[in-house]
């Protein structure tokens, strides 16, 4: 990989010549991770198009992951079985096996870690490497890159595409030009002649709505928003304009952070889209305690309680309605949760229309051990007991071993599964 000498930039205060110059980030994706799993425990599905989803006795149930031969016929994250079908007659459904992901995952982290001990997460199969230190050692960021992808392959059977720059935002975008097992370079010379003519959306931290708003300012390739004045995008966006147009000029201050730091989450959420539209707020409830249960479980795997509940409905012309709530005293009960986010359907939505999908946030988190405790907090002491003991029961038993009553004889909670959270296409991950 080449270096060019820059001058040193002065941005918002800081000087970051250091921290640009000489760079070389990696950033490794796991390539359709869940369905290659998935072919690894079940070498019989080999050469067969397969997708993992929640229920494939439901007809509406949703495709989570997809392997390339399923990706080849069109096959698409979210959409239902039924049509993933008709698209791919000879598709193999199978059941998702969260102990598995995790354990591989491990695994290819470890790799990672060998090389360096700048290894930041990005979900259970992304993540980004600085290797800038170890090129003495192990060679420059293609050499790098090159045996990850070897010894991934060799250690795991799984492969990763590997995207090689000098920002997390660009080393990202590579990883995504060029798959599946792949090593894709963006330098500071030609990294523009590469990604100039893309959308804005693909880069990392623009979502739709922004660059719905970039492009009615007529900013609708990463070139236009480099170029773009900053003076004029502030007024819209805030001082996220700086980040936008900073990332498009290949300019990043953020570093890669240590494998073995402890980072506390901004938020842990679930969400679902429902076999069918909610109707009421009963059946609204069964999908939030459903939802909560499996919120406050990832929850206490982590030792993290919430300070606040966030709560977002989809309504049948697919538009997003979000709200948030304090929770005191913080926790990580299931119940509390759901309280919190029942309370914030009351007052948002009157089921004057049907909900299409509903996703419970926790939010604000920080680590249990941090907690001052109330001396009236017995009755909140007992609860989370009890949700421990059936954290110990499912663990042994399997989740759906002990459920609430109310989930129980329902169709709305049939597709949700305790590894959720781990859906491809759902935005609301671990943050």
């Amino acid at each position: 990989m080449k270096y060019y000498k820059l001058e040193p930039l002065v941005l918002q205060g800081k000087n970051v010549y250091n921290r640009i110059v000489g760079k070389t980030i990696l950033h490794c994706d796991l390539n359709n991770f869940y369905a290659s799993v998935e072919q690894k425990l079940h070498p019989e599905y080999d050469g067969m198009p397969l997708a993992v989803c929640g229920n494939p006795e439901a007809r509406h149930g949703i495709v989570l992951a997809k392997n390339q031969l399923a990706k080849k016929a069109g096959v698409q994250t979210g959409e239902t079985l039924w049509s993933a079908r008709q698209k791919c007659p000879d598709i193999v459904f199978v059941l998702p096996h969260f102990n598995e992901y995790v354990k591989y995952s491990k695994q290819v982290f470890e790799i990672y870690t060998q090389f360096t001990d700048r290894v930041e997460r990005f979900g259970i199969d992304e993540c980004w490497l600085d290797v800038t230190g170890s090129e003495k050692l192990f060679g420059d960021g293609v050499t790098i890159a090159n045996k990850l992808r070897a010894l991934v392959k060799e250690k795991t059977g799984l492969t990763i595409s590997v995207g090689v720059s000098f920002t997390k935002t660009l080393a990202k975008l590579g990883s995504d030009l060029k798959k599946p097992d792949a090593t894709t370079v963006l330098d500071k010379e030609h990294y523009m002649d590469v990604i100039g003519d893309m959308s804005p959306s693909e880069m990392i931290m623009i979502g739709r709505q922004t660059s719905e708003k970039l492009t009615k300012l007529n900013i609708r390739t990463i070139r236009q928003l480099a170029n773009s004045d900053r003076d004029a995008l502030r007024h819209i966006f805030g001082i996220v304009a700086d980040n936008m147009v900073n990332a498009a000029q290949g300019i990043e201050t953020e570093e890669v952070k240590r494998y073995y730091d402890v980072h506390v989450p901004k938020s842990v959420s679930n969400g679902t889209t429902t076999p069918r539209d909610i109707k009421n707020l009963q059946e609204a409830k069964i999908v939030i305690y459903a939802l909560a249960d499996m919120v406050a479980l990832r929850l206490r795997s982590f030792d993290l309680v919430a300070n606040g509940v966030g709560l977002s409905i989809k309504n049948p012309a697919l538009q997003w309605t979000s709200k948030q709530i304090p929770l005191s005293p913080a926790s990580a009960n299931s119940g509390a949760i759901a309280k919190a986010a029942i309370c914030l359907l009351e007052k948002t939505h009157n089921f004057g229309e049907p909900l299409r999908a509903i996703t419970v946030a926790a939010i604000r988190l920080e680590n249990k051990d941090g907690v001052q405790m109330s001396l009236f907090d017995e009755q909140s002491d007992k609860a989370d007991k009890l949700e421990q003991t059936l954290d110990e029961i499912r663990a042994k038993y399997g989740y759906h071993s002990v459920q609430r009553g109310i989930l129980l004889e329902n169709d709305l909670t049939g597709n949700l599964h305790e590894d959720d959270d781990f859906r491809p296409f759902h935005q609301s991950k671990s943050t």
